[in-house]
């Protein structure tokens, strides 16, 4: 650090109507930029060059006078007796700040200092006017050589925290934080070696939030000039990831997750609300949506002050009851009991509850699904843009066959099933466990639908007995073995969700440097181009295919060559919508993506 000493004459030895500084630079190789910047800049200095240069050790010296005036009662006979005064500032000569001698003299005097500098000498306002530019330009190369010298340190710290931070890989995405866009509000203070930043992550959920703090506040706190790191955590705002017009209620929802069995009586909705609690334990912002109207559950499964919905009259909406920090709703909390209409009537019902609810800012919602793959449910998966679903079976061969029923409808409408639940598998008396209903119903799902993950749910009459009282497993006991399980599905439900809306996220993207759309669909390794104009040739909406014939209304020639998309959105796990210039919203399924004809041979660029 440059040692800088300022000398202020004692009164004996100047006059009383002037104030003098001298400053010291103890090392050749310091530079006075910062300084001299600093007093160009205060308007109470003027400086103009020395042409007296001393000589100290056999090393030229070069200074700068300033002429300046102490206020005082009788400042007019001062300034004429000692108008003619100087100050001399003596500093070693410096590439950074080149000092050239020039034969201009000041036209007027220099008066009062810096308040700054010498304020105890109750000095004030200063007046000069010089005929040459000689100051401008020195005050400009000087701020400007300072203000670069500072922009390119900052640019070089922050670099560092970025590479440093690199090093830490998310294990979900495969690839580093900075990449994955978690790094925000990056602040350097280099000068007291300080660092802060925020970690965005995609849930406050995330099981490895802990890890990823911790990691990074070790790698940045190695780099040799940071002495103090701050870390805050927070996670994404709930969006969707469905890019269509949604109901006013799901616009703010990130996840919506089906619990599903397509048979009554496996404990489906033991699950559900068990895993709508453990995600809410895990500090997330949870709902739980009961869809059977027929046989509502959760009014007995949870035990909430306010057991009835109400309505807001102003927007005729739905305010849902809450139960420990989960919001709830079901046909059971609208004073009427189960309902007893038809299927239509129930679709309609269903429909109004889930979309008019004022859900707010949720990170899921996780919707207990009425048994069966009728009218009912393929209405919710159609209206709701559901993310992934969990299905539930126990180790009967008939639940088996039920439970591939919902899996191939969810397969049909591109939801994904990310695991399967085997509850009442087993239990354990005098050492030994036995399966009273036989074994692997779970394990063949999982193998025959490819869904990677089986999570077995022991006999426990204590989970049974929650179910009951109105107050789910994971909360009576959250250190349980019922409760460990439900964290490790909690945990896999949370990644896999994050996986979900990575893959469709990228899933199908323009690059504009070699004007080709890159699809990679979801569950898929495989990545190829196609043209912008022949996606758009091969729209199979009304607009383009007349609905009755099959006639192709669309034209070759209708669309040129050169057409580049202006926005690609997903549209959940199936589809995302295309808008052109023309102002046409084209929606493309994967499927229809995957059929037609490819590029090939497309030039890849090579990084610089």
């Amino acid at each position: 650090m440059d040692k800088r000493e300022v000398h202020i004459f004692p009164p004996s030895l100047r006059p009383s109507s002037l104030c003098s500084l001298v400053f010291t630079f103890n090392s050749l190789t310091s530079s006075p930029c910062s300084l001299l910047s600093h007093l160009l800049h205060s308007p109470v200095f003027f400086l103009y060059p020395n042409r007296n240069c001393s000589r100290q050790k056999g090393k030229k010296r070069r200074s700068l006078i300033v002429y300046y005036y102490r206020q005082h009662k009788h400042t007019q006979r001062r300034r004429e007796k000692h108008s003619k005064e100087m100050l001399s500032l003596h500093t070693s000569s410096s590439p950074t700040l080149p000092f050239h001698h020039s034969t201009f003299q000041p036209k007027a005097c220099v008066h009062a200092v810096s308040s700054s500098f010498l304020s105890h000498r109750n000095v004030k306002s200063l007046w000069a006017s010089f005929g040459h530019s000689s100051f401008s330009s020195i005050t400009a190369k000087a701020a400007s050589v300072e203000a670069n010298a500072s922009t390119v340190s900052l640019h070089t710290a922050e670099s560092d925290v970025l590479k440093a931070l690199s090093q830490i890989i998310d294990p979900d995405f495969g690839t580093d934080i900075v990449s994955c866009g978690f790094v925000k509000d990056l602040l350097v203070n280099e000068a007291v070696g300080e660092v802060s930043f925020r970690l965005e992550l995609t849930t406050p959920a995330c099981p490895i939030k802990d890890m990823f703090e911790q990691k990074a506040n070790e790698v940045v706190a190695a780099l040799p000039w940071v002495r103090k790191v701050n870390v805050t955590m927070s996670a994404q705002p709930a969006k969707p990831m469905f890019a269509g017009a949604l109901p006013m209620g799901l616009q703010t929802i990130s996840n919506i997750i089906a619990v599903s069995s397509c048979k009554g009586g496996v404990g489906k909705s033991t699950v559900a609300v068990n895993l709508a609690f453990t995600l809410a334990g895990m500090g997330a912002r949870v709902g739980l949506f009961d869809a059977d109207v027929y046989g509502p559950s959760l009014p007995t499964m949870v035990s909430p002050e306010n057991r009835l919905l109400e309505m807001n009259p102003e927007k005729k909406t739905i305010i849902p009851t809450d139960y420990l920090g989960v919001k709830l709703v079901s046909f059971g909390f609208a004073g009427q009991g189960r309902a007893i209409m038809r299927g239509p009537m129930v679709s309609g019902v269903i429909n109004q509850l889930l979309t008019t609810t004022e859900w707010g800012e949720l990170d899921y919602l996780v919707v207990d699904m009425p048994p069966g793959t009728g009218d009912i449910q393929l209405t919710l998966c159609q209206v709701v843009p559901l993310t992934a679903a969990v299905i539930v079976t126990t180790p009967q061969k008939l639940a088996f066959i039920d439970v591939a029923k919902g899996v191939r409808m969810f397969s049909k409408l591109k939801v994904p099933c990310i695991a399967v639940v085997e509850n009442m598998c087993h239990f354990d008396a005098d050492g030994k466990r036995y399966y009273p209903f036989g074994r692997g119903s779970g394990s063949q799902v999982v193998q025959q639908f490819g869904i990677p993950h089986l999570f077995d749910l022991p006999i426990r009459p204590s989970l049974s007995a929650s179910g009951d009282s109105g107050v789910p497993e994971v909360v009576a006991d959250p250190q349980g073995e019922i409760a460990s399980t439900f964290q490790d599905l909690g945990v896999c439900v949370v990644q896999q969700c994050a996986k979900i809306r990575q893959q469709v996220s990228t899933a199908v993207t323009y690059d504009r440097t070699i004007k080709v759309i890159k699809v990679k669909v979801p569950a898929s390794d495989e990545e190829f181009y196609l043209h912008p104009a022949t996606v758009r040739r091969n729209d199979q909406s009304a607009q383009s295919v007349d609905e009755w014939t099959g006639e192709q209304k669309l034209q070759y020639t209708d669309i040129p060559e050169d057409i580049e998309p202006e926005e690609i959105r997903p549209m959940g796990n199936y589809a995302v919508s295309i808008t052109w210039p023309d102002g046409f919203s084209q929606i493309a399924p994967y499927d229809q993506l995957q059929e037609m004809e490819r590029l090939v041979d497309v030039p890849q660029l090579t990084p610089a």
